[in-house]
């Protein structure tokens, strides 16, 4: 398998899902702003959404890949259908218990995930409405999932990383065909949630067919096999969810503040693009090579494909980090900044993004280190890693959301991220699975000095694009289009000039496996 043409694939399918997903939040933003139906709509939204992104983002994988890919090269393709068979059946059974649980605690569970909320009454029943009619997404999204680790473990990524554009094509068309005629929009929007989850679960189930996986429901039991799943996935889910654990901390504290939740929201939603386009496509494709890699024992070849995801993933997170953090506002001012969603929430949502922004190599780097523990089968390490952080995350978002508000959030959130993976990252090390190469070494700061050279040129360019970007909607789309062609020219000669990269190898990673 080639790791970074693999990479791209399911980084394509991501930004195509993430491009959409942007039109689908010009649109929410534009009917909803950052009121309170927007408040409770994200609230809603965001606790189903945790779910999809830890499990369908790869930390169901740290369990299930190694477990499948041991059965099906081990014992057979038989044993592995039986398998995931068995998981399928007993998470079915447990989601369907979770779901109705939910639906009856729902009031109780809104002082959990929203308590500010409890200070104005329609908020905090809308936020009950919307979550109850969004919850079954969490159980289609966990299906999927599951499903998901099948095609990653036999090598067929492209369905599995699609799957999200349909929940976005399903938005966009609650809001553009069937929003204008209910009085309340954002309950509209929750039901395009469940109806996606939905469509996404038909999607893959038709995917693991024509794969030649045609996996039936058996009767839930716990075999010897489910149970090794679950010790290893309950600690798995929590280190590899751990970027989105942080963010349900901050949505709760940020419900403290009026608008917060929205603002963070829709910052977390750009910064999203370059995490899921280049984090999540490397943990995802990175575990199963990983994981035959070390089966082989090809400990050489695992580690060389730890520094070439390392190198691939700061070649385009670190720059991408550079610019969010350069020109936060008129990127938010051109996607955003229209209808309910005023100037003042672009300043504010900006601010948020730059915060963001910080943290995203240490996103990204989580992705490239956690790999790495699970192709050995050990989640316990990451999970207690990913509680550390989890705790420096808490505890920052309180002592900074009482001194400066929802931007401490976003800073609490980036300072977690840098622990847990300073901590990774220095564990492979010390049990010697991982050792930085020369290469890797020599490239990452004529890396930073390339990419500081094209935040220069962002600098300059925003202020000279300015009366451009405030204009109209097209005009700022180009504006910004140029803009960011720009920096993207001016850090590729700077790549060149430096050394950084080579268009032959490149080209080489693209073509051999």
């Amino acid at each position: 398998m080639n790791l970074v043409r693999s990479a791209m694939t399911v980084g394509g399918m991501t930004m195509i899902s993430r491009v959409l997903g942007f039109i689908r939040d010009i649109f929410i933003a534009g009917v909803l702003g950052t009121g309170p139906i927007a408040d409770a709509f994200f609230v809603a939204f965001k606790f189903p959404n945790l779910f999809r992104r830890l499990f369908a983002e790869g930390a169901f994988n740290s369990a299930f890949v190694p477990l499948f890919a041991k059965r099906l090269e081990g014992e057979g393709e038989a044993s592995a259908k039986r398998f995931a068979e068995e998981a399928l059946s007993v998470l079915l059974t447990t989601l369907i218990l979770l779901t109705l649980a939910a639906q009856l605690a729902m009031p109780w569970l809104m002082y959990v995930i929203a308590p500010g909320f409890a200070d104005t009454p329609d908020k905090f029943e809308m936020g009950i409405l919307f979550t109850r009619v969004a919850f079954p997404y969490l159980m289609f999204m966990s299906l999927v999932a599951l499903l998901s680790a099948v095609l990653n473990s036999v090598g067929r990524f492209t369905a599995a990383a699609a799957a999200p554009i349909l929940l976005n094509i399903v938005l966009i068309a609650a809001i553009w065909f069937a929003a204008p005629h209910f009085e309340n929009p954002g309950l509209v929007l929750s039901w395009g949630v469940a109806i996606a989850g939905a469509a996404q679960f038909t999607l893959m189930m038709i995917a693991v067919k024509r794969a030649g996986f045609s996996i039936r429901l058996r009767w839930p039991r716990m075999t010897p096999g489910v149970k090794r799943l679950i010790t290893l996935g309950i600690p798995g889910v929590i280190a590899g969810g751990i970027t989105q654990i942080n963010l349900l901390i901050g949505s709760i504290i940020a419900s403290l503040q009026d608008g917060a939740v929205s603002l963070l929201y829709y910052a977390d939603r750009i910064y999203q693009l370059p995490l899921g386009v280049v984090g999540i496509a490397i943990g995802i494709v990175l575990l199963p090579d990983l994981s035959r890699r070390l089966r082989a024992d090809d400990t050489s070849g695992a580690n060389n494909a730890q520094n070439r995801a390392f190198e691939f993933a700061m070649l385009l997170t670190v720059p991408a980090s550079i610019a969010l953090a350069v020109i936060p506002a008129p990127i938010i001012q051109v996607l955003f900044e229209r209808g309910a969603f005023t100037a003042e929430d672009t300043a504010g949502t900006a601010l948020a993004l730059a915060a963001f922004a910080i943290g995203l190599p240490a996103f990204v780097l989580t992705k490239v280190f956690s790999p790495g523990f699970f192709a050995r089968e050990d989640t316990v390490t990451p999970m207690r890693y990913a509680a550390i952080g989890i705790a420096v995350n808490i505890t920052g978002s309180l002592i900074l959301f009482y001194w400066i508000g929802y931007v401490g959030i976003a800073l609490a959130t980036s300072a977690a991220a840098w622990v847990n993976a300073a901590l990774l990252g220095g564990r492979l090390m010390r049990e010697g699975h991982y050792e930085m190469d020369a290469r890797l070494k020599s490239r990452l700061p004529r890396l930073l000095a390339s990419a500081a050279a094209m935040g220069v040129g962002l600098w300059y360019g925003a202020a000279m694009a300015a009366p451009y970007l405030a204009a109209s909607f097209w005009e700022g789309i180009i504006a910004l289009g140029v803009l960011i062609a720009g920096g993207g020219l001016l850090l590729s000669l700077a790549v060149i000039a430096t050394g950084t990269a080579h268009l032959g190898e490149l080209k080489a990673m693209f073509r051999r496996g």
